[in-house]
């Protein structure tokens, strides 16, 4: 999970060497945590909240997949 995260948004930013997803694990899920620029945070957030949650839904079906439960939080 985290290296498609990873992925994704090194794929959607201007500045892909600054992409940072860290893992912990919260009362049985798994927690990713991304981190990005400052100025690339609009991208990854999208209008209204579009593309973070694209990415979360997306991130939270191939999880279901493998019977995971992860969530994704964008971190500034």
């Amino acid at each position: 999970m985290k290296e498609l995260l990873t992925y994704v948004a090194q794929n959607l930013v201007d500045h892909p060497e600054q992409v940072s997803v860290s893992q912990f694990e919260d009362d049985g899920e798994t927690v990713l945590e991304l981190r990005v620029a400052p100025e690339d945070m609009g991208k990854v957030i999208g209008r209204q909240g579009r593309i973070a949650k694209e990415i979360r839904t997306l991130i939270r079906s191939v999880a279901q997949r493998t019977g995971k439960r992860v969530s994704v939080e964008i971190v500034d």
